[in-house]
């Protein structure tokens, strides 16, 4: 083979080298980037479906003690809805000069529960029969309310609360409104989680409100 034979031979060898080499590079590009999306993706936390629904029957330290018991819910808010005036307080509402219903908010787990199962869990806890006023606690402020957030809830609580009056169980009327929910302001942090933060005065307070009592004259002995 000639010298100059030699060089094309080089020439030749060195190029095809070459490329070899930069699609070895790319074809490695390639790949890391897409390990580095396979990671992205199986990092990504789907955030859970949480829904919410709302609750007024009277004291709001026993509602939410209520709901705390059933399974599927995540967390109760005890609070405010209902009325004119913006961040109430305490004060201001159970003086009932606010418009607003001390109720409580309840998020919960829609694959642990429902609006329904929800809706079955609240009437015994109330005493549905009284207007404005839920066992000692009197005024407009204690009435119990069912707020829905939705047309689906709207249409469930009027099913469940027609369901109640047709089964022949009571002679006088139901008296739970269903109202849309409107904003819902927190009560004082005192007030939430009452039942476990202070267990004898929520004791005390339930006993001597003749709540127990009243709902086992009104729903039977399994209250």
């Amino acid at each position: 083979m000639t010298l100059l034979n030699l060089s094309i031979f080089d020439k030749k060898t060195r190029s095809a080298l070459s490329i070899t080499l930069l699609i070895f590079a790319v074809l490695a590009a390639c790949g890391q980037s897409r390990a580095q999306n396979t990671s992205v993706v199986s990092n990504e936390r789907t955030e859970p479906v949480i829904s919410v629904a709302t609750f007024a029957g009277g004291c709001f330290w026993c509602t939410e003690a209520d709901f705390d018991k059933i399974p599927g819910v995540i967390s109760t808010t005890s609070g405010y809805i209902g009325g004119t005036m913006v961040n109430p307080t305490y004060e201001q509402v159970s003086a009932g000069k606010t418009g607003h219903v001390e109720a409580v908010q309840v998020r919960f787990d829609p694959a642990k529960t429902n609006f329904a199962k929800l809706l079955a869990a609240y009437w015994p806890t109330i005493d549905p029969l009284t207007p404005n006023r839920q066992f000692c606690d009197s005024g407009t402020q204690y009435r119990s309310v069912i707020f829905y957030h939705n047309a689906d809830q709207r249409q469930q609580a009027e099913t469940s609360r027609a369901a109640l009056v047709s089964s022949g169980r009571f002679t006088q009327p139901i008296l739970t409104e269903l109202l849309p929910a409107t904003v819902f302001y927190p009560a004082e942090e005192y007030h939430q989680d009452f039942h476990t933060k202070n267990p004898i005065r929520y004791k005390y307070y339930r006993y001597t409100c003749g709540r127990d009592a009243r709902l086992k004259q009104i729903w039977g002995s399994k209250n």
